[in-house]
């Protein structure tokens, strides 16, 4: 029993550090938020603001287009989040529940596609885009959402692989053709599965910083990524005034992943949680 209590201790103390290790640079980056030029430059460095200065998220959000960066990131990341869900989900349903010649091969050719390094498709994909006028416009950064991605195709075929099929016999004796059960069936029972790819899709979006730099041109459709680095590049940086920018570009992030957590431990569970 002592035993038993001590080893819970340990963890807990690991858990514990961990944890302060993991948000050390979130709490740095708000603390700095709250803290004016002078303090941020003073020696020894204070953990805690002497006077919290509220003002700069105030300053932070005026000293450049922050709402229209933050509406040009939400315009895309949404559409991506559709395309993601709407396209793995289809292609995973095919996978797992239609019988096809060489099916398992095709599967197998679909994972490999995640071994290959994403800086060594960025020129290829570059230049196709660039033939057919894509470049300065959202949709290199949306139309490949719809195509599919290995990691959320595996996903969601080993969630549909636990729904018992006769399930899918059933609604095919009624009738139903294999998009009705895919888009009547199966979505609604995977729903953890596809809220975790949405979370993990979101997350991905969101903080891209590549996929804007190449293919956005025109400041006006800057990302909130592409607009914190012009306004870092400044001649003379206000740590306060960016720290603050980033800190709110990071709240959306957390407070979808407080509110979706339960759903997206659910949805790592490759087992689905049921048996077919």
């Amino acid at each position: 029993m002592k035993c038993s209590i001590v080893k819970k201790l340990y963890m807990y103390i690991l858990l514990f550090s961990i944890s302060i290790l993991l948000l050390g640079p979130l709490l740095w980056m708000l603390s700095t938020s709250l803290k004016s030029m002078q303090e941020i430059v003073s020696f020894p460095p204070t953990i805690i603001p002497q006077k919290i200065q509220w003002h700069n998220y105030i300053d932070a959000i005026t000293s450049f287009p922050f709402f229209r960066y933050m509406g040009n990131t939400f315009i895309i990341t949404i559409l991506v989040i559709i395309g993601t869900i709407l396209s793995n989900s289809f292609i995973a349903y095919g996978f797992s529940k239609i019988d096809f010649p060489l099916k398992n091969l095709f599967f197998s050719l679909v994972l490999s596609t995640m071994m290959i390094p994403s800086f060594i498709t960025m020129i290829p994909q570059y230049i196709v885009f660039s033939k057919i006028g894509w470049v300065g416009t959202y949709l290199p950064l949306i139309v490949p959402s719809f195509f599919g991605n290995a990691f959320h195709i595996f996903l969601l075929r080993q969630f549909y692989l636990s729904i018992s099929n006769e399930l899918v016999d059933a609604a095919k004796i009624d009738g139903a053709n294999h998009f009705y059960i895919w888009f009547k069936l199966m979505i609604p029972l995977t729903k953890p599965a596809l809220i975790t790819i949405g979370i993990l899709s979101f997350n991905g979006t969101w903080n891209d910083f590549i996929g804007p730099l190449l293919y956005i041109h025109d400041e006006a459709k800057y990302t909130l990524q592409i607009g914190l680095q012009v306004f870092q590049n400044q001649s003379t940086t206000q740590w306060n005034l960016l720290m603050a920018s980033a800190f709110l570009t990071l709240v959306p992030t957390i407070l979808l992943f407080f509110f979706a957590q339960k759903y997206f431990i659910k949805g790592m569970d490759l087992t689905g949680g049921m048996k077919g």
